[in-house]
């Protein structure tokens, strides 16, 4: 006698998960990158995917690879860790603004943190970012300016301000001695649309 359970429905699992998250199919391609093709096999139960696979879409979906084989929402609880030895540390062509950048790649254009130093008298200006994008500043150590269209303020260390980016903006070390600052930046539309 056999006792080998029917194949779970994961197409049909991973449809309603989608769905559940308002994900389109060209959504969850871009987030897990399998192709449209491949997802809609997959859902249509057309063909039975790779653990590697399943892997990729159940980290796109942020959830456990036993949800889209069960049908059991269980959330993937995020715990990751950056290294400072893996911070990324960004400059200006002239080197007098550093950003090291303290959030992951996968979070580009959704919200990023960096940690900001500012040389004596530098001026950082930024281009409008896209509609709706916010930053966060909290200023540390030193004395700036922060200036958004015709708006115009200086902080000072433990200083927090909320300003609209989507407009041009700059922040100016008003200091004889090197400011550094918290920014976070939160873009209106996340890089995944849902």
């Amino acid at each position: 006698m056999n006792n080998i359970p029917e194949l779970p429905a994961i197409g049909k699992n991973l449809h309603m998960e989608r769905k559940r998250q308002q994900l389109s199919m060209a959504d969850l391609a871009t987030a897990s990158g399998i192709s449209k093709a491949m997802l809609s096999q997959i859902e249509s139960n057309k063909v039975n995917p790779t653990i590697a696979t399943l892997w990729k879409i159940a980290h796109a979906l942020h959830v456990d690879i036993e949800s889209i084989i069960s049908g059991e929402k269980q959330n993937k609880k995020r715990f990751e860790v950056i290294r400072k030895e893996t911070v990324i540390t960004l400059a200006t062509d002239h080197g007098d603004t550093k950003f090291q950048v303290l959030t992951p790649p996968t979070m580009a254009e959704d919200l990023e943190l960096y940690r900001m130093i500012l040389n004596p008298g530098c001026k950082h200006l930024s281009q409008p970012h896209t509609s709706g994008t916010e930053e966060f500043l909290n200023l540390l150590s030193g004395k700036i300016r922060v200036t958004a269209g015709e708006n115009s303020t200086i902080l000072e260390p433990g200083d927090f301000i909320i300003v609209q980016s989507d407009i041009e903006h700059s922040i100016e070390n008003l200091s004889t001695q090197q400011s550094e600052l918290f920014m976070v930046v939160r873009f209106k539309c996340n890089h995944i649309t849902k």
